[in-house]
């Protein structure tokens, strides 16, 4: 058996950071070009190069980790689908969790094939969570939805461009059936110049090196990182692990839906069985398999070696086991909108699983949400609807070292918090208070990172609020004897001072001027008994954190 062609080390290395220097271009072009707030500020986008049978190479250095998998089953899906009939100057469209790869409907995703001459050579391909894709709820992200078809506009994958042509039949029938229809035009527009940004670019390599050695640079790539991901495998004790939480409900009657995890390690081979989950349920929490593969793939890289190209080199190490059907692995017409709360929670069961094989790399859990915040309604200024979609982040878990971060995202998403300067100019709204949420993190030897309070008023109207959280109810716990960090929660405060507990899933909230929507996300929880933290580190606690006499007496004792 002849040895498989290899590129010298020095030529990998700048084929590999000219290929990521592409995706990271791709990803800016994206950000800067965009027309929602979703995108031009909070970077709910990724952009990524495939190689001709669709296996993911490089994801842009900023890219979120939930959509790992995603845009991968997407040219998977394509490659079965259209095979040879794929030409020049197509663009394919898609974002059904179901039938196209995709995890939930906000995300659509595009690719577009680069060719040498006749043969298919890769894909450039990118994914925007967009602010609206219809459905019944405005935003397309609310709890309660029961089915994938009140989520929104499903999309399988289609030609959006036909060699080079726009399908405008096509274009039309997307626009009519989402709200903001200006605005999703702005923003799949961005997608298509960023997917053609990365067609040329990628055909300069080509130009300059030529087919082969690209396929060769893409094979060495892949090759590499599955070596180097065996080995970090490797690195773990071998042996069974296993571990389990619970999410708080499903907005749809289900409460502590269960997540099991059991973990099988032998030399370089691990497997994450989830045997055990509970079934898929009629809330929108579901996970696609792609979803839950996007979870563990990104928890082992971070666990093990955080520097490891996102790729296919990752997918080929790790072997996934998910009942059919399950929570983690569910079948149409399950609905799934919410599903990054879910990937979180995974990553959480994960990090539970490995944190006696890893004690000094896990953390305690996270603020284990995805915590989603919607205000609509009609502009004042102007007449025309809008819709202001944010996710927000919370507390990072404590570390082994150090302290859990504040108000950051955390684990699969990567988004950058609104900026309330940009939300007042683009919305009628007004931000009354943008805080930590004072002890908020779990105590411990390190303590938990804290959540953040958003307050949010209209202004000259009224609004409608619709809200998604986790961990409102099952806190995230402390590790090695660290405590549980602090739930989040919804409020409605009034002028008069009255203050309204909304429910962790709470829909068609009407506020009026004169009412405030207040969002605390949750804390994080702690590492090591608290009574280890020194008296060194409580005097100098870099943090936000507010240790009052009550919480000093009662955590740290």
């Amino acid at each position: 058996m002849a040895e498989r062609p290899t590129i010298d080390p020095i030529s990998l290395e700048i084929g590999w950071n000219g290929l990521k220097s592409i995706a990271d271009e791709c990803f800016i072009t994206l950000m800067r070009s965009a027309f929602s707030t979703n995108i031009k500020e909070r970077h709910d986008h990724s952009t990524a190069i495939a190689d001709a049978n669709g296996k993911l190479i490089v994801q842009a250095e900023q890219s979120l980790p939930i959509h790992l998998a995603s845009m991968s089953g997407l040219m998977s899906f394509i490659l079965s689908q259209y095979g040879d009939t794929i030409a020049p100057g197509d663009i394919f469209i898609a974002n059904d969790p179901h039938v196209a790869g995709g995890t939930h409907l906000p995300d659509i995703n595009m690719a577009m094939p680069v060719f040498d001459g006749n043969v298919l050579v890769g894909f450039v391909a990118n994914i925007v969570h967009h602010a609206d894709v219809g459905g019944s709820a405005v935003g397309s992200m609310s709890g309660g939805m029961d089915e994938i078809y009140k989520e929104g506009l499903r999309i399988p994958i289609v030609r959006l461009y036909r060699k080079g042509v726009l399908q405008d039949d096509m274009m039309r029938l997307l626009l009519l059936n989402m709200r903001l229809p200006a605005e999703r035009k702005g923003d799949l527009n961005a997608q298509i110049a960023a997917a053609r940004l990365g067609v040329d670019r990628l055909s300069d390599i080509l130009a300059a090196k030529g087919a082969p050695w690209l396929a060769m640079l893409f094979e060495e790539i892949i090759a590499r990182t599955n070596l180097r991901m065996r080995k970090a495998i490797s690195s773990l004790p071998d042996g069974a692990y296993t571990f389990e939480d619970v999410m708080d409900d499903d907005g749809a009657g289900t409460e502590d839906i269960l997540i099991k995890l059991a973990i099988e390690k032998s030399g370089d081979h691990i497997i994450f069985d989830f045997t055990g989950t509970d079934k898929q349920v009629k809330g929108n929490f579901n996970l696609t398999l792609n979803a839950t593969q996007s979870a563990v793939f990104y928890s082992l890289k971070a666990l093990l070696d955080p520097d490891v190209p996102n790729n296919q080199g990752i997918f080929d190490a790790i072997e996934i086991r998910a009942p059919e059907g399950s929570f983690v692995n569910c079948v149409a017409p399950a609905s799934v909108a919410l599903r990054a709360n879910t990937c979180q929670r995974v990553v959480d069961v994960v990090f539970g699983a490995l944190a006696d094989a890893l004690p000094d790399r896990v953390i305690g859990a996270a603020n284990g949400a995805n915590t989603s915040a919607v205000f609509t309604g009609i502009d004042p200024r102007n007449g025309k609807r809008y819709v202001y979609l944010e996710t927000l982040g919370g507390g990072m878990g404590a570390r082994a070292s150090k302290d859990g971060k504040d108000g950051v995202q955390v684990n699969i998403t990567n988004t950058s918090n609104l900026p309330v300067e940009a939300i007042e100019m683009e919305y009628p709204l007004r931000v009354t208070e943008y805080a930590l949420v004072e002890n908020s993190g779990g105590a411990g030897r390190f303590r938990g990172g804290l959540g953040i309070r958003r307050s949010i008023q209209p202004v000259g109207h009224d609004c409608e609020f619709n809200g998604v959280g986790e961990r409102f109810r099952n806190v995230p716990w402390g590790i090695f004897g660290g405590k549980a960090g602090r739930a989040g929660r919804f409020l409605v405060c009034s002028d008069d001072d009255t203050t309204v507990d909304l429910p962790s899933k709470a829909t068609g909230i009407i506020l009026s001027e004169k009412t405030t929507a207040v969002i605390e996300t949750p804390g994080a929880g702690g590492y090591g008994p608290p009574k280890d933290r020194s008296l060194e580190d409580k005097a100098h606690d870099t943090s936000s954190q507010k240790f009052d006499n009550d919480y000093m007496q009662e955590n740290y004792p």
